[in-house]
Order: structure tokens, then sequence, then C-alpha cells
């Protein structure tokens, strides 16, 4: 039998703890630090730890991490216990998958994305769902199947919708498909990995980019399949660029070390970032008055200082 995976470690708070969980495939710019910052508010104001966590499964530049860390503590930012790397956990994710086998949950996938995408699906289900071409396949076919590339494994999913609450959205209906548990790489993916994470570190608040609402329930049912608590969700407002998209490094300096070549300290951006959303300069001010209700609900566009 596989070991069964914490719910709360033994030295988080009783509160539980809240999170930032960037990748590390390079600078963080103003909107993942405007993200952490929150995080780390929403977690500070509610008696919660505040965890970082390196979400590297994907994408890892050489150096990234450390300027990542860099920029967290030059903002102000501080964190309990010590940097957590999915890199190092995918024992802990194929425990997680074994348990869901054991339950007759998963199946073997041999579609590739271009097939994904060209099957025929049903009425309504988003771009990217997946249609369940593998669901039901015999033995015989998948055994033909694996001669011919590895298969990845999927969850069999029992519904096709999810609701999760989400402190600013409120309730939040979004599509379940039969989600991929194991690339054919031998990668975990996102959506299993965060899961177990997120219950394995005690995290019971997860703060994030609202560009990730839409894949929330897909994760709160897994948890749920996992017999693991539930997670109080905040998808926050991006900050965009001038011309109305996702801020990126095309729009300038946007970075810490952007912004300093422009003069601009890291205490400066840090008080233009918290003016953003309407508090005071430093965090300990911003701490102070904290109150989620008070949040603008408007995405902040960005614009970089001389331009």
């Amino acid at each position: 039998m596989p070991h069964e995976i914490p719910a709360v470690p033994a030295d988080v708070s009783a509160a539980g703890a809240g999170r930032f969980a960037p990748s590390p495939s390079g600078e963080l710019h103003v909107g993942n630090l405007r993200t952490a910052l929150l995080a780390w508010l929403f977690a500070r104001s509610t008696g919660r730890d505040f965890v970082l966590r390196v979400e590297d499964l994907d994408r890892a530049r050489a150096g990234a991490e450390a300027a990542q860390l860099r920029d967290l503590a030059a903002v102000g930012l501080d964190w309990d216990g010590e940097v957590i790397r999915q890199s190092d956990r995918t024992p802990v994710y194929l425990e997680a998958i074994q348990r869901l086998r054991e339950d007759g949950r998963v199946y073997e996938c041999f579609c590739t994305r271009s097939e994904i995408a060209d099957a025929p699906r049903a009425p309504h289900s988003p771009p990217g769902a997946y249609p369940g071409t593998c669901r039901n396949l015999s033995e015989a076919e998948r055994e033909r199947r694996r001669r011919e590339r590895p298969p990845a494994l999927r969850l069999r999913s029992e519904v096709t919708e999810y609701t999760i609450h989400d402190v600013l959205h409120g309730d939040y209906t979004g599509v379940v498909d039969d989600l991929v548990l194991l690339r054919n790489d031998g990668v975990p993916p996102y959506n299993l990995a965060v899961v177990v994470d997120d219950a394995a570190q005690g995290i019971n608040q997860v703060v994030r980019g609202d560009d990730l609402l839409s894949s929330t329930p897909r994760q709160a049912y897994l948890a749920s399949l996992l017999g693991l608590p539930p997670v109080d969700y905040v998808h926050v407002q991006l900050v965009l660029g001038r011309t109305g998209k996702r801020l990126a490094k095309r729009d300038g300096a946007v970075t810490l070390g952007g912004l300093a070549d422009l003069g601009i300290s890291a205490r400066d951006a840090t008080a233009m970032i918290l003016g953003s959303l309407d508090l005071p300069g430093t965090l300990p001010e911003a701490l102070a008055v904290f109150d989620p209700a008070k949040l603008p609900l408007h995405p902040w566009v960005f614009e970089p200082p001389g331009r």
C-alpha cells in the first residue's frame, strides 16, 4: 500500500498556511510581485504561515530561482520554513497516482495533442478539454497502442463540472474532464503536483492570478478524490500592460532590475504596487489596514516610468 499523503505537517500553524509558488523561468515582473504581496497579506492577516514553493517541473532557467528569491526579499516578504522544489517530490506524486489507480480511477491515454485538438467533443466543451478517446479501449487495443508510443495516465473522472468558492469571485463552476495525471515522458503535470503539494505543506489558502480560476475546479475535484482538505481560493486580478494584455517583459521596465535601471528602488517599487491596491506604501502599514473587501476589483494597467 502506498504511504498516505500527509494532510498537514506538524510544524504548520493551526490556522494553516498560504503560499506563493513561482516557476523559475526568469525574473519576476511587477504582476508576479503584486500577486506575491497579496498572498503574503492574505496569509499574515489571517494568522497563517506563508510558504514558498518553486514549481520547476516544466521550466527552470539557470539562476532564476535565486533571482526570484532575492526579489521577493527585496520587496519585504518573509516566509516560513524551507523553500520546497517540485523537482524533488516526484515519488510523492507517484504515490498519489497509485492511490487513484487502486481506486480504479486511472487509465492509459495514447492521444497526441493534435489528435485531441481535432477530435469531436461534446457541445459547449472548452478548447483543450479531453474528449475521452482512450477511456474505454480494450486491453488488446491498449497493447497495440503501447507498441506505438508510451501512454500518459489520465483520471477517470465521474463528473463533468465542479463548483468551488472563491473569496473574490464567489461560487464558480467549471468544466472537469479526464485530466492528465502523468505525462508520457514520466513528468507529473501541474494540476496533480499543485494539489498534492498544497496538502503536504498544510496550505489551506491559495492566492494566485485569476487566469488560473478556470482550472481550479479540476484541482478541487482531484483533491476531493484524494481525501485532501478543502482550500480557500482567492484569484486576484492580473496586471496588464498598456495594450490591455497581460503584463510581460515586452512592456519594458517591469522587473525590479529594469526599474532599478530607471532609478526606482525596490522600496519605491513596493510602494507603487501597494498603492495600486489602495494600500499604504510599506508592508507593515499595509498589513495593519488590510481588508479583502476593499481591494480593487479591476485590473491594474502598469505603465513603466519614462515611457
